[in-house]
């Protein structure tokens, strides 16, 4: 199977983007736990416009995190993987899999507490940790393979927007929710009229946001709408859809995911570590993470095939299939999002921090021994068409 230019240039930014993210958490926690600790922790508390620091990273700069999703998403659903049906029921129902039953494992621990809420936590999968781990095996993972993990994990993150649209959303003010929507509307509508200039659309979303953020609906969905209003026409290097996908690859990877990184990983080891295993939300996203994430991709994806609705990628084996799920236990970017929507309590929220961090990287050794010792190395053609 041959990779686009546009995948492989997807793939090779989330794959920096790995490694980048494993360097500042590290760093991060390093610090957190350090003879800087309370310096460390207070700076991202610094108030900046009535907003702490992190604030203003998970609210305005994540928004940026969520356009570009949602302009993969855009891509795939027109010409990728998901614009075929037989294709894209494949890793659609994976990726169901991949969230219902982590949840399920969730509510089991949760269910009636006051951490019930978390149940959004174990759902995620992070891409760019994921890709991180089949970049380093190298030859033995087959385009088909990284196609189907890739889009499980747009599917995934489509899912989490979903969810955090419907189950986080604070206090509805309709007022500033209907001039948001009516903001996008009219987007929508310049899009119809074939207004191609990015300038106005990005103006209207910067208006959007605004107004999102005091409507009660978490202000980083206006990535994700904003998108799907910017012209796609065919797709090429010179629609607006491409040219701002392409210009934010970089702004995202290299700093809007690193600054969420750090700023939402400086816990304090030593004042909450030690109560990871005594809580059951942390209980729930390290179960939910590790067992219930291969165990849904796999299962849906085993019966999706089994009764006819899809078919499994040429070359491709069940073990495989089991491989990517393993890997789909790594949660970390949008489990810490959704974390930060589901809870108060400063301590369960880095006790679920922890276990998050805990779980993505007993994940992500797992699925790598895993796909090492059940894949052979190959030569295949990955030319762009």
């Amino acid at each position: 199977m041959k990779l686009t230019k546009q995948f492989k240039e997807f793939f090779n930014s989330e794959k920096a983007g790995g490694l980048i993210l494993v360097i500042v958490t590290v760093l991060s926690l390093v610090l957190a736990n350090s003879a800087w600790q309370i310096d460390y922790i207070n700076f991202w508390h610094i108030d900046l416009g009535g907003h702490s620091m992190v604030h203003w990273i998970n609210d305005g700069l994540m928004t940026f995190f969520f356009l570009l999703i949602g302009l993969e998403l855009q891509r795939e659903i027109y010409v990728g993987e998901l614009s075929n049906i037989k294709k894209a029921s494949l890793p659609i129902f994976a990726a169901l899999g991949g969230m219902i039953v982590p949840a399920g494992i969730y509510l089991l621990f949760n269910f009636g507490t006051d951490t019930q809420s978390g149940v959004g936590i174990p759902m995620a999968t992070d891409i760019a940790f994921a890709v991180g781990i089949l970049s380093i095996l190298g030859n033995r993972i087959p385009a088909a393979l990284k196609i189907f993990l890739l889009a499980i994990a747009i599917v995934d993150d489509l899912g989490a927007i979903i969810i955090i649209a419907i189950f986080y959303t604070s206090t509805l003010v309709l007022t500033n929710l209907f001039i948001a929507l009516a903001i996008w509307g009219l987007l929508i509508v310049l899009n119809r009229l074939k207004v191609n200039n990015l300038i106005p659309y990005l103006i209207g979303g910067v208006v959007m946001w605004y107004f999102m953020l005091h409507s009660g609906v978490h202000a980083t969905i206006t990535g994700v709408l904003l998108a799907f209003a910017i012209p796609f026409r065919n797709g090429g290097e010179k629609t607006p859809s491409f040219i701002l996908q392409h210009f934010l690859h970089k702004p995202v990877t290299f700093l809007v995911l690193p600054l969420f990184a750090i700023a939402n990983t400086c816990i304090s080891i030593g004042g909450s570590g030690h109560s990871i295993f005594e809580q059951t939300s942390s209980l729930g996203i390290i179960a939910g993470l590790l067992i219930g994430k291969p165990l849904g991709i796999w299962l849906f994806s085993f019966i999706a095939v089994g009764v006819g609705i899809s078919v499994i990628p040429g070359g491709l084996k069940w073990k495989n299939i089991f491989g990517v799920g393993l890997l789909g236990g790594i949660g970390f970017t949008m489990s810490i999002f959704i974390t930060l929507l589901a809870f108060d309590d400063i301590d369960i929220i880095n006790n679920s921090k922890m276990a998050i961090l805990l779980a993505s990287a007993t994940a992500g050794i797992i699925g790598f021994v895993f796909l090492r010792l059940t894949m052979k190395p190959h030569v295949e053609n990955e030319d762009a068409i």
